[in-house]
């Protein structure tokens, strides 16, 4: 009900406004009271009633369904995974997560491992330029650098962040076309490596945190790839990691502020005692997979 008036004189009119779902009405009446001339207008509307929730509809949890934080993919320790970016996808794995390659992995196999309620993480290289992907010719020259110890495939200046942005996010783009959960941007550590430019520890700051902000302004979900010395400063944008070889090189223990945070922690060994490789990270309630160099689909889990 609101009512609204002005009074000056003696007489007191009123007009009243009624409204009704399915009518309106409008009364006039007068009335007197000592010094008060005033008109009067109510407004009567009835509130409609609000729509009910829709129902959840029932999912496919796996092992250990993870979390998510603003429609963003968050897994928590404990989660299960695979990850393979060669040979045909053997898509058949009750697994919580599978990490596949963003340009060679069919759509026929992610939509077959969402439909099961399966997060996929799309991997390409962030660092990398490589001369087999069909977006090659997308980059400059001048970002173009030394060779990272693979074939056809060479570091790239991630200071110029300008000149790589149009392909980076074409790629994160591509992602979301093809349905990614989240996706696996490898080489982002190339200031620990010869690249053939002057880059700094600030420099992959910059990026790395810009391709977790074009991550999740994309509604994806972004894992930090190796990077070990940089996890205090970059835990805070990234959802999740991924490491190789921390048993390997004694460095794990630089990655528990992802669990603290309840982050997952993924990562893999390609040699070594499975034994003792499995009892240090499962200790640290990390998810390690042990897998050939070539990450085909055998894998062997560590929990």
């Amino acid at each position: 009900m609101l009512v609204f008036g002005l009074a000056n004189g003696l007489t007191l009119a009123a007009t009243t406004v009624t409204l009704e779902p399915d009518t309106f009405r409008v009364t006039r009446g007068s009335s007197s009271t000592q010094g008060v001339d005033a008109v009067s207008v109510a407004l009567t509307a009835s509130e409609p009633e609000p729509m009910p929730e829709p129902p959840e509809e029932p999912g496919t949890p796996g092992t250990n369904p993870p979390t998510t934080d603003g429609g963003v993919w968050s897994p928590a320790p404990g989660t299960s995974w695979q990850w393979q970016l060669t040979g045909s996808i053997d898509t058949s794995l009750d697994v919580d997560m599978y990490d596949i390659d963003l340009f060679d992995a069919p759509q026929s196999d992610i939509d077959t491992l969402k439909a099961r309620g399966v997060a996929v993480i799309c991997y390409f290289s962030a660092g990398s330029y490589e001369d087999w992907r069909t977006d090659a010719g997308m980059f400059s020259t001048s970002v173009i650098g030394s060779n990272n110890g693979w074939e056809g495939e060479r570091w790239l200046d991630i200071s110029d962040i300008d000149s790589l942005a149009n392909v980076m996010r074409e790629r994160l783009d591509l992602a979301v076309r093809k349905g990614c959960d989240g996706v696996e941007p490898d080489n982002i550590d190339g200031y620990t490596n010869s690249t053939g430019f002057p880059l700094t520890a600030q420099d992959q700051i910059n990026y790395n945190i810009w391709l977790a902000d074009e991550a999740h302004a994309r509604g994806l979900s972004i894992g930090l790839k190796n990077d070990v010395d940089q996890v205090k400063q970059l835990e805070p944008y990234f959802d999740w990691a991924l490491n190789e070889q921390c048993y390997q090189y004694s460095e794990c223990e630089t990655l528990l502020p992802f669990v603290e945070a309840g982050k997952a922690v993924f990562g893999v060994e390609y040699s070594g005692n499975t034994s003792a490789i499995c009892s240090t990270t499962n200790a640290l309630d990390f998810d390690w997979l042990i897998k050939s160099l070539d990450l085909d689909a055998s894998r062997e889990s560590c929990r």
